[in-house]
C-alpha cells in the first residue's frame, strides 16, 4: 500500500486535482510523482512549474476516488473542495486535507508512458488538529492508503513500533 494523494495544478488558469498514489520522498524536502502522460494535470505542472501534494484523510475517500475516475478536461473537480493557495500562486491546495505541500518543479524524468515530476517542497500546510507537540501525528491525519494489487483503499491501524528502535532489541539479543 502507498499513500493516496491529491495532486493539484492550475491547468489553463483553473485549479485541477488528480488522485495519485505513485509518490515518493527523494530527500527531506523533495518529492516525486509518477503520472501517466495522458493525464490532464501534467500540462498544468509543465506550464506553471508548480504543483501541490495534498494528503486526504480516510474520511475523504469518496472525493479522492472521484478525482481519480473523472478527467479535468470535462469536470471541475476543484468545485467539490475549498481550494486555497500559499506562496506559490499556481499550486492549488485543498483545505479539507490535513496536510498539503506546495512544490516547485525541479525536473521531469521522461519515461515512455509516464512523467515523473520531481519537486522541491516550498511550504507545508498542516491543520492544527493533526499536530501533536508541534509535529504531524499520523494517527490524527488518518491517511488514505491505496493497494494497487487489490484495487482497494485502506486506512492505518495502531502504531506497530518505533523506527530505529525495534531493531535494537534484536541487536542486543544477538550481541549477548
Amino acid at each position: 500500500p502507498t499513500p493516496t494523494t491529491l495532486v493539484g495544478a492550475l491547468v489553463d488558469g483553473k485549479p485541477n486535482f488528480i488522485t495519485i498514489a505513485h509518490v515518493g520522498i527523494m530527500t527531506l524536502d523533495t518529492v516525486s510523482l509518477g503520472m501517466n502522460k495522458i493525464h490532464y494535470t501534467n500540462a498544468g505542472i509543465k506550464a506553471n512549474k508548480t504543483f501541490s501534494v495534498c494528503l486526504p484523510s480516510a474520511e475523504l475517500m469518496v472525493q479522492t476516488d472521484y478525482c481519480g475516475i473523472m478527467t479535468g478536461k470535462k469536470t471541475d473537480k476543484a468545485a467539490i473542495f475549498d481550494v486555497f493557495y500559499g506562496d506559490l500562486e499556481t499550486a492549488p491546495m485543498i483545505r479539507e486535507c490535513p496536510v498539503c505541500m506546495e512544490c516547485r518543479l525541479e525536473r521531469i524524468v521522461d519515461f515512455a508512458e509516464h512523467d515523473v515530476f520531481v519537486g522541491d517542497v516550498v511550504q507545508t500546510h498542516v491543520q492544527p488538529e493533526v499536530l501533536s507537540e508541534g509535529t504531524i501525528d499520523i494517527a490524527r491525519v488518518k491517511p488514505l492508503l491505496f493497494d494497487m494489487a487489490g484495487k482497494g483503499y485502506w486506512s492505518l491501524g495502531p502504531r506497530a513500533g518505533n523506527a530505529w528502535g525495534e531493531g535494537k532489541k534484536l541487536k542486543r539479543k544477538l550481541q549477548q
